[in-house]
């Protein structure tokens, strides 16, 4: 399927419009029409309901496909130009906000690196991955839940390296006075019943039932931002317990360890390169995932 066909079906399937699609791509909505039609007769399928625009049954297969695809390409692209291109001057560095922590954000240096500048930008730790081998970032800093010294579930988005940088215990964030504030350690099978916070920085409710084993973990309040401090002050007033690395909870009102299950909060660098800035900032990184001592920061201060 050729990639421009698959680009353009998905942007008129996600607007539902052939003319606002056109807009976006900035073709007319004739050529968009016939691209559309050009892919649906190389698969012999209909793939869009035209009146109303929406996917057939055969299109919204087509979707879940067309994503991986495209990346997949994008990455494609990357690798190539990344081998043909000389030095640069600037090396993005893309990391999800709990990655960065304070001795990793430390290892940023772009001594070594032949002059190139380092430049660091928080995106959603999905989208990570996605960010390095599509040629957006030169390296990622990418942060999870896993078993100890055992790797991140990562999508397949192309060929990258990647190893861990950090591992830390995580710890239950919970009101003063909460009954459970004077446990020197919890079970996340005890708290099923609790109310949870849901923050894109928090683990989410739903990696919380698959930890447990079971259901609960209601979501007592959404936060959509980024900043953990107000995560905290959210945690603090009641509003969910949320589960967050130690360092990251390093200040909050009570923050009791997770004993079981035995997880960490892992982070891992990724990259593509195998020479150039990027590789030369994977070797300033690489070291054995340390562990963080509870309640201190990644730093050990």
């Amino acid at each position: 399927m050729d990639p421009h066909l698959l680009r353009t079906f998905v942007t008129v399937a996600g607007r539902r419009s052939f003319s606002d699609a056109a807009i976006e791509l900035g073709y007319t909505q004739s050529a968009v029409s016939q691209q559309i039609a050009a892919l649906e007769a190389d698969l012999g399928l209909a793939l869009l309901h035209r009146r109303p625009v929406a996917p057939t049954r055969a299109g919204e297969r087509l979707l879940e496909h067309a994503g991986p695809l495209l990346l997949r390409h994008r990455a494609a692209r990357a690798d190539v130009l990344r081998a043909a291109a000389g030095p640069a001057g600037l090396l993005a560095v893309a990391a999800s906000p709990l990655a960065c922590a304070p001795a990793i954000v430390r290892s940023l240096s772009p001594g070594g690196l032949g002059g190139v500048r380092v430049e660091l930008r928080t995106v959603a730790r999905e989208r990570v991955a996605g960010e390095v081998a599509s040629g957006a970032a030169g390296l990622g800093l990418v942060d999870g839940i896993a078993a100890p010294s055992d790797p991140l579930r990562l999508p397949d988005v192309g060929p990258l390296s990647g190893f861990g940088v950090a591992e830390e215990e995580l710890v239950v964030v919970l009101p003063a006075g909460h009954p459970l504030s004077h446990r020197r350690g919890l079970d996340l099978a005890d708290l099923t019943d609790a109310l949870w916070l849901r923050a894109p920085v928090a683990v989410p409710v739903e990696r919380l039932r698959e930890l447990a084993g079971g259901g609960g973990f209601r979501a007592a309040f959404r936060y959509d931002g980024e900043d953990v401090r107000t995560v905290l002050n959210l945690a603090a007033a009641g509003h969910g317990l949320v589960l967050l690395p130690a360092s990251a909870a390093a200040g909050a009102a009570t923050g009791v360890p997770l004993n079981s299950p035995r997880v960490v909060h892992r982070v891992e660098a990724l990259y593509a390169e195998t020479a150039g800035p990027a590789a030369a900032l994977a070797a300033q990184l690489r070291q054995p995932p340390s562990s963080t001592p509870p309640g201190t920061s990644a730093s050990g201060s």
